[in-house]
C-alpha cells in the first residue's frame, strides 16, 4: 500500500514532452523495479511501478488507453489513476504520486526510496529439476 508523504520532496524526472503520447517512460531505481511514467492523449501523466499485478509483466511496454494500460503478457487492464486491476481480473500494482508544474514531471523521492523496493519481477522459463540420486 503506498503511504503519502504530507510535504513531499519532489524529484524532477524529465519533461512531458520526453514521454510519447500513449506511451511510457521507465525511471530506474537504486532498488525495486523500475517505475513507469504514463501519459495519456488527455495530457494526463501517472506513475505506477512497472510490474503487473498478474504474472510481473511490464507494463511500460503495454499500449495505453484513456486512464488505462493494458499488460502487454495478458492484456490485463491495469487503472493508471490506482493500479488496480479491471474486473473480472484481481490485484493491484503500487502507484506513485506525480506532479507536473512548468512542462516537468516530477515523482516523490521518498516513494521513489521505499515504495515496492522489495518486489521483483517472476523469471520465465522451464522449471529446473535437479538430478536426483
Amino acid at each position: 500500500m503506498t503511504t503519502h508523504n504530507p510535504t513531499p520532496e519532489w524529484k524532477l524526472i524529465c519533461r512531458v514532452d520526453d514521454i510519447p503520447v500513449l506511451g511510457s517512460r521507465r525511471v530506474a531505481r537504486p532498488q525495486g523495479l523500475d517505475v513507469a511514467i504514463f501519459r495519456n492523449d488527455a495530457g494526463g501523466v501517472f506513475a505506477l511501478l512497472d510490474r503487473c499485478p498478474h504474472k510481473g509483466g511490464p507494463l511500460s511496454q503495454g499500449i495505453v488507453f484513456g486512464t488505462h494500460v493494458a499488460c502487454p503478457l495478458h492484456n490485463w487492464t491495469i487503472g493508471l489513476c490506482d493500479g488496480q486491476a479491471s474486473a473480472p481480473d484481481e490485484g493491484c500494482t503500487p502507484k506513485f504520486a506525480v506532479k507536473v508544474e512548468g512542462g516537468a514531471v516530477y515523482l516523490d523521492a521518498g516513494e521513489l526510496a521505499t515504495v515496492a523496493t522489495d518486489l521483483t519481477r517472476p523469471i520465465a522459463g522451464p522449471a529446473r529439476r535437479s538430478v536426483g540420486v
